[in-house]
This record gives structure tokens, sequence and C-alpha cells, in this order.
């Protein structure tokens, strides 16, 4: 076995913790420090899991010549300067969701990174066997010409919250990016890409997002200026159309509703794999007596690669992780995209 990557974690929020305990179970990395400028936090994650070494900067960390891989889990607005940094040093880089506040902010990080591995977290049910198992379907054209891939997903607003409000950075723009477009669909926008195998080349996205609603305002900090519901239609190369909703504080009861589609010519795959275990896959396709829907696919998907360990193995193994910055900038331009179609309130080309 190769010798276990060396990483560095900046950031020691509820994000950061995560990427802190998967790079402690996994025998492929080997935890060597945490960094972090708040005080709190550092002390939270020294009691919890007692890292070798600990800074109060991520510079102080990322000069730490013994690391080799840098995870960045810290609001985007910050992120993109710190992994140009982390680059510069030698080192390879892990970004959180969303990737960047732009897809400018991912082609500076693309120029700068040379040799070395950079990827985005990739949507965790990717590294699950199911949706290796569905793209090789897809992949295969056992589905014939692709035509629609379609999710949607709609939470309903509940209980006013009693105690803390959700952290500022959610919904506001100059912090994260956006609201539930960057928060959630940068994960679904990955997942639909990755399980078509990358192969989708978006051209134009027409969408509109919404602001939370004036009834529900208090749900919120003050002065909140993004999303929480949004829909585009977005019309890629050979005639697909990716057809996508989410949102979150909404005014329906018919959820949460989660629904997953991939339709082609000769047939589809329903899945349910984001919200239930087992995971099932159905399949329906053509037969002489017309079309019949299978299981092809039922499992419980009790553990997965963590985002930090599939970027252990690219380096080891000289590969690209699951989501690489170049597949990254590709669900960053959506991302603009739809944020643009919705300002400007017309259809937008993507580059």
């Amino acid at each position: 076995m190769s010798q276990p990557v060396k990483v560095g974690v900046i950031g020691c929020g509820v994000i950061g913790s995560r990427h802190i305990a998967d790079s402690l179970a996994s025998n492929q990395t080997e935890l060597v420090a945490v960094a972090d400028l708040m005080e709190s936090y550092r002390d939270r994650v020294v009691e919890r899991f007692q890292p070798p070494k600990v800074y109060k900067t991520g510079a102080d960390l990322i000069a730490d010549v013994e690391i080799e891989a840098v995870v960045l889990a810290f609001p985007t607005a910050y992120r993109t300067a710190v992994a140009k940094e982390a680059f510069s040093a030698g080192k390879h880089v892990l970004l959180e969701k969303p990737v960047a506040m732009n897809s400018t902010e991912v082609e500076e990080m693309i120029a700068i990174k040379g040799d070395l591995k950079g990827g985005c977290c990739s949507c965790r049910y990717r590294l699950f066997d199911g949706t290796d198992f569905a793209t090789q379907l897809i992949t295969d054209g056992k589905l014939g010409q692709l035509r629609s891939v379609f999710f949607r997903d709609l939470r309903p607003i509940g209980k006013k919250p009693e105690g803390d409000l959700p952290p500022a950075w959610r919904l506001k723009r100059s912090l994260n990016g956006g609201g539930i477009l960057v928060n959630w669909s940068s994960y679904d926008l990955d997942f639909l890409l990755g399980l078509t195998g990358w192969r989708l080349e978006p051209q134009a996205v027409f969408a509109q997002t919404w602001s939370i609603a004036l009834e529900f305002a208090d749900y919120i900090v003050p002065d909140s200026d993004a999303e929480t519901h949004y829909a585009a239609l977005i019309r890629c190369q050979d005639d697909v159309v990716i057809n996508i909703e989410r949102g979150e504080y909404m005014s329906t009861q018919t959820g949460p509703i989660s629904s997953w589609e991939i339709i082609g010519s000769r047939g589809a795959l329903r899945m349910n794999m984001l919200q239930h275990n087992p995971c099932r896959i159905e399949h329906t396709y053509i037969t002489d007596e017309g079309l019949q829907t299978e299981a092809i696919y039922e499992q419980v998907e009790s553990a997965y690669c963590s985002p930090i360990e599939d970027l252990a193995r690219a380096i080891r193994e000289d590969q690209q992780p699951k989501t690489s910055l170049e597949n990254s900038l590709i669900v960053q331009r959506i991302t603009d995209g739809i944020y643009a179609s919705a300002d400007q309130r017309t259809e937008i080309s993507i580059e």
C-alpha cells in the first residue's frame, strides 16, 4: 500500500470538522494540521480530534513543508486566494462547494495549479457504487440518445426557528456567491453531470430565481439577499436538456419531494438514491409489448469514499479526482448562467 497523503484542513467549523474526521478515518490520508482564525473553533477541534499541529492562519498551515494536500472549508468569498497560495506552494487542493464565487476564479485556479491535483467536493452520492452502476449503463448507450435530464427537490417551510437562525453566509451573495443554488445545487449539477460521464456540453440557460417570501422573512438573518428557490432549463449540445428546480422555505405541502430521471430515446432511469437507503434504480425499456420497468439495482450503500480520500487516491495514482477543477468549471459556468439569466430575464449563452 502506498504511503498516506499528509493532509492539512483550513477551517474548523462544521464542514471542516467533517473533513478532519474523514482524514483520520482513512488509511489513505494522515492528518498533519488544522487551522482556523477563530480560537473557539480551534479549541473545539483540539478537544474532539487532538490534531498533531494547530495553526492560527491558513498561510501558516500552507507553509508547513510536511503537508502535501490542503482542504479549504471556509466561506466561498475567501477561498480562491488561499487556493492559489496553496498551489503556488506546491500543495494539492480540495475545495468545499461551491468551488468559487464565479467561473473566472475557477479559471485562475486552473491556470496556476500546473500538474498538481485540484478538485471540488463531489456530491457524496456520486461516490456510491450505485452511481457508478448507473453511469456505466448511461455511457454504454443503454438509454439510446439522451434527451432529458430531470431533477426537482422542494422543501416545505417548517416551524419558525426558536434558537439561532441559519448562519448569515448561507443566504448572502457577497459571502457565498448565492443561496440554495450554490449551497445545494452545486451538488445537484455535479451529480447529474458526473452521472452522465461529464459528456453533456451546456450551451445556454433560461432561469428564474426567487428570494424567501416576505411572510417567512424572520426565518433567516436580516439583509439576506440570495435565492431560496430557482428553476432552470439548460440546453446542451446534441439536443439534450437539463430541467432542474430546487427550493427551500417553500409554501407547499407536497414535499420534501425529490425526483431524478434520465430519459433517452430507448429508455429511462429513475433513481431514489438521494433520499432513501437501500438505493434503488429503475430501468424503463422498450419491449415488443410496449414499455416495461424493472429494478436493476437495489442495495444498501453503507460506506463511501470521502472527498479527501478520493483526492488522496488521485494524488497517489496520478489520476483526476471525481470532480476536478475542470469539471467544477462546467458547474460554475452553469451557475453563473442561471444567475445572469434570472437577473437579465433572458436566455444566456454558456461559453
